[in-house]
């Protein structure tokens, strides 16, 4: 099933506030745009560093530009395509801090 991406100029904010993210997330929605996922496991093959968070929070955990950022998505799916909705997009260091705190599960702050 196609990707439904919500809250793209999620990415477009973070972009224009850290432009050496610019050509990272242009690759990374470029590689969105093929994927074809069934199940969660497609994720992981579509983006091998993707890390599928437990507790059933159906969330996902997104390596991107060689680890130097991380972006937190809620998936859903359904019965024509997957909602993927941007919980949260940072850099590698502040993803640390998240997870310190445990959040990593709750956040949502788009």
């Amino acid at each position: 099933m196609k990707v439904h991406l919500i809250k793209k100029q999620t990415i477009e904010k973070f972009v224009a506030n850290n432009a050496r993210s610019r050509s990272s997330f242009h690759l990374w929605l470029a590689t969105l745009k093929f994927a074809d996922w069934f199940q969660p496991t497609d994720i992981q093959k579509t983006f091998g560093s993707a890390d599928l968070l437990g507790n059933n929070s159906k969330r996902v955990v997104l390596d991107i530009g060689g680890n130097n950022f991380r972006m937190i998505c809620k998936y859903s799916f359904g019965d024509k395509n997957v909602h993927l909705f941007i919980c949260w997009v940072g850099t590698h260091t502040e993803y640390d801090e998240l997870c310190s705190k445990n959040q990593q599960y709750t956040v949502n702050n788009y």
